[in-house]
């Protein structure tokens, strides 16, 4: 398995720092995607960090990544709850899986509690505001490393 993660996100997210603070927190995407870059460096994983507000590109990547064997770090943002597309495209993944929520969801609104993507994520990590990321690629290099080690 490749040491190359793409950490995809969803609709909206691009407008971090100016959607909902009081939710989302004042960093910019720009920031997530630097914050998502040099844990990557710390963990020795080349993370990719792409985000769209279009489903269809969205399913592309995801596409991409099972193809590739590349492992993700997906905030489906409001995908989570009902894109079916996105859940039949995630359920061919060929490497680790882990959603990520920057809030948590099940304390939100109630259409927010069901994710149609968790039942085939690896893990789901939510609440933990930009750290959710942080948490994610940690779990992504321990799964690699873990693959590694049942390789050899």
């Amino acid at each position: 398995m490749s040491n190359r993660v793409l950490v995809l996100n969803g609709p909206n997210l691009g407008r971090l720092g100016t959607r909902e603070p009081d939710v989302y927190g004042s960093a910019t995407f720009d920031d997530l995607a630097a914050l998502c870059r040099e844990t990557g460096r710390r963990l020795n994983l080349h993370v990719e960090v792409r985000q769209t507000d279009d489903e269809a590109e969205l399913i592309r990547w995801v596409h991409e990544a099972a193809d590739e064997r590349l492992p993700v770090v997906l905030n489906p943002a409001a995908f989570t709850h009902y894109s079916y597309g996105l859940r039949d495209a995630l359920a061919q993944r060929t490497a680790p899986l882990v959603e990520v929520h920057i809030s948590n969801p099940a304390a939100r609104e109630e259409f927010r509690h069901t994710s149609v993507v968790a039942g085939v994520a690896t893990g789901t990590i939510a609440g933990f505001g930009m750290l959710s990321y942080v948490l994610a690629l940690q779990a992504v290099a321990e799964l690699i490393a873990q693959d590694a080690a049942k390789a050899s």
